[in-house]
């Protein structure tokens, strides 16, 4: 079965901690819909206690807490979530999830209502930042690669033409020969 990602906000620190549970474990949140609470235990956070704020499900389509049932819809929105406006006043029909929890949700977002005994810093692992530094600069890497790829193709283009005008001038000059 797969997993569910947490997106857990911490307002007081403002900072945001992902974790993924199998859904064996959380199988007690399906039901649930935005805005109840539930107890931390069943995610692995002893003493905390949670509201749901949100969340995507498989395809990325968001929840949206004014669509009733765990399915998707076509709604005309006019703000947030699921459609950020460009204009004051316009409207868009999206797509979007219903705001109850069910096998398809991929991803929920909570906040912390109520702290456990130790921060979520120790409880939760936190990628290294010198490891996402670290993926940065090998993806710049293989873009300058990319590049110079890129650079060398019109190089390989002219030489090609350069070799079709000669063979031309020779097709010309084995012409006048004939004549």
């Amino acid at each position: 079965m797969p997993a569910f990602k947490f997106v857990i906000s911490e307002p007081e620190t403002r900072k945001a901690f992902q974790l993924e549970v199998d859904q064996t474990k959380a199988a007690g949140l399906i039901g649930k819909k935005i805005g109840d609470e539930f107890n931390g235990d069943l995610i692995g956070l002893s003493g905390y206690s949670l509201k749901i704020t949100g969340g995507t499900d498989k395809d990325g389509f968001p929840m949206h807490p004014s669509v009733k049932g765990p399915g998707r819809k076509r709604v005309l929105l006019s703000s947030a979530p699921g459609f950020h406006p460009k204009i004051k006043g316009q409207r868009k029909r999206k797509t979007i999830r219903g705001n109850t929890i069910s096998d398809s949700i991929a991803q929920i977002n909570a906040k912390v209502v109520k702290k456990g005994e130790k921060p979520l810093e120790q409880i939760v692992p936190m990628k290294p930042k010198a490891k996402k530094e670290e993926e940065k600069k090998e993806e710049k890497h293989e873009e300058v690669k990319e590049e110079k790829k890129a650079e060398e193709k019109p190089k390989e283009e002219k030489k090609h033409e350069e070799k079709k005008e000669e063979k031309k001038e020779e097709g010309e000059k084995a012409r006048e020969e004939k004549k």
